[in-house]
């Protein structure tokens, strides 16, 4: 993945707009590091609240990240975004060829975006509380019910080193984002031995590290608060 910040005059050129931390800018940075393709960094500071700014919404109306600008057109939601990139380069698949198959890896992937990471996201804790201890408790429940449910399908699946089989497939995209914030907020991923020897695989792949929040500008923040989308 060639990943620069320096701005381009090609119309084509992909540009992401994305924060270090972000399990969903996660998940779309990795899948452009496995397909080799090359985007322009743009980096929106949710920890001062970039994402609200009049700017950036002209750009994503939603106030999330990641963004993807593709031909002078703007998208947002991660999913979809993996989608197209997976559509877009053939080479190095994120998605089995059969479709019972290809259903089953989506069915993972909306276990994570349906079932866990937006419920455990800043604007549903405050939501539920003001008090931070509350709110980590809120962001626990919801990872461990959703972890669950993820251990128990890859045990009815096709597990093999990682999710589905043998190499990455788009469901290992969304988990491991997902562990690293379960970590975070205290999750023990003992509780789910499968999903935890498979999110050690996938961060050992060059793919997953380079796009991983230590290797993202604005990490020198690691110590400061939680994630948001």
């Amino acid at each position: 993945m060639a990943n620069t910040s320096a701005k381009s005059s090609d119309p084509n050129q992909l540009t992401l707009y994305h924060y270090w931390r972000s399990s969903c800018s996660w998940r779309v940075r990795w899948a452009l590091a496995i397909k080799g393709v090359s985007w322009r960094s743009e980096t929106v500071d949710l920890l001062h609240n970039g994402q609200h700014s009049p700017d950036f919404l002209a750009i994503n109306p939603s106030g999330s990240v990641p963004a993807l600008t593709v031909a002078g057109e703007t998208f947002g939601e991660s999913l979809a975004i993996l989608e197209w990139i997976e559509e877009t380069w053939r080479a190095k698949p994120l998605l089995p060829q059969d479709p019972l198959s290809r259903m089953r890896v989506r069915q993972l992937c909306n276990t994570i975006v349906s079932g866990i990471q937006p419920l455990q996201n800043l604007s549903p804790q405050r939501k539920h509380s003001s008090d931070p201890a509350a709110q980590a408790s809120w962001a626990r429940y919801w990872i461990e019910r959703g972890l669950a449910v993820y251990e128990k399908l890859l045990h009815s699946g096709r597990p093999g080193s990682f999710s589905f089989g043998g190499h990455v497939t788009l469901a290992d995209l969304c988990l491991v984002p997902q562990c690293y914030n379960a970590e975070r907020y205290g999750v023990v991923l003992d509780h789910y031995p499968t999903i935890k020897r498979i999110y050690r695989a996938c961060l050992a792949t060059p793919e997953c590290d380079a796009s991983a929040p230590h290797n993202q500008p604005g990490a020198q923040l690691l110590a400061s608060g939680p994630a948001k989308r």
